[in-house]
């Protein structure tokens, strides 16, 4: 849990993607928000509760200066599972960026509004607890008038319209899409839309789907200048493809003859029987030690093209 927390703060916290985020699920995908218009601010506080002193940590936090609106506080929480008690630390945290405004050396400067974005990030199941807070406290009805609600603004991105999730243009809308398509066809396609942010999106893509092939190939995605979640797939399909290969080859030698792609044996004993009929001795004892020379046949003779296929 908590690295996927890690790096979706990574991939938001770029300014194209946050006010990408805010302008589609706040505005309806006018560019109201402009990326030049965002300021980091610190995401941590201090609560003071039984007089003890506890540090709460908002996911993102940006100041909005507008040249219309004079500056809003805009906040970005990312939820993984459904939490019941959302609508407590939302307001936990909208309330210490207010109790800021109210010290004495605030009080003649301009007050500012602050505004919570909940971004559920589950795909299993929808978000069914309350999103207000009378919604989760038991109140006499004598005192319900009394009680001030406080509703969050949760956003289950694997259940938007599919036209809503279409309307992103930063690399969120690639995370958006492998939600969408996971929750209905169990299954994603990758896309050829531009990344513009590799590193951070390949971190949560492996943290999400919690396949470290993403993460290992930053390295060779970046050297490539891949361009798209296309272009990565192929890079992973081919670590795991060469991953097998090299497993397979281990456990035929140390078990004998081991049926099976995955292993990629059967690979193995296609080359050793192309070179036996060549003649070829010294190229099947080098093929079976050296694992660059194994490789550079595999790919001569056209055999890394059929596997798969047995």
């Amino acid at each position: 849990m908590q690295e996927k927390d890690i790096t979706q703060k990574m991939l938001e916290r770029h300014n194209d993607v946050f006010s990408d985020i805010v302008n589609v699920l706040l505005f309806g995908g006018k560019k109201v928000v402009e990326e030049e218009a965002l300021f980091d601010t610190v995401t941590d506080s201090v609560l003071k509760i039984d007089g003890r002193a506890r540090i709460q940590d908002r996911d993102i936090a940006k100041y909005w200066k507008d040249s219309q609106i004079n500056i809003a506080l805009l906040g970005i929480e990312n939820q993984t599972t459904p939490n019941k008690l959302m609508p407590f630390r939302v307001i936990s945290y909208d309330g210490t960026e207010y109790g800021k405004q109210s010290r004495n050396e605030n009080i003649d400067k301009k007050k500012y509004p602050v505004i919570s974005l909940v971004l559920y990030l589950g795909f299993e199941q929808k978000w069914l607890y309350p999103k207000n807070l009378l919604g989760i406290i038991d109140v006499d009805e004598k005192l319900k008038p009394y009680v001030n609600d406080y509703r969050i603004n949760l956003f289950e991105i694997a259940y938007l319209d599919r036209e809503i999730i279409d309307s992103f243009t930063s690399d969120f809308w690639i995370l958006a899409d492998y939600l969408y398509q996971m929750r209905v066809n169990r299954n994603y396609v990758a896309d050829k839309r531009s990344i513009a942010h590799i590193e951070e999106l390949l971190m949560l893509m492996s943290a999400m789907t919690g396949d470290k092939r993403f993460e290992e190939v930053i390295d060779e995605a970046n050297k490539k200048e891949v361009m798209n979640m296309c272009e990565v797939l192929d890079i992973v399909e081919a670590r795991g493809i060469e991953k097998g290969i090299e497993k397979g080859i281990e456990k035929g030698i140390e078990k004998g003859i081991e049926k099976g792609r995955e292993e990629g044996a059967d690979l193995i004993s296609r080359l050793n029987t192309i070179l036996a009929k060549e003649g070829n001795l010294d190229k099947i004892i080098k093929a079976n030690t050296d694992k660059k020379y194994r490789k550079e046949l595999l790919e001569k003779y056209n055999l890394l093209n059929d596997y798969g296929k047995y």
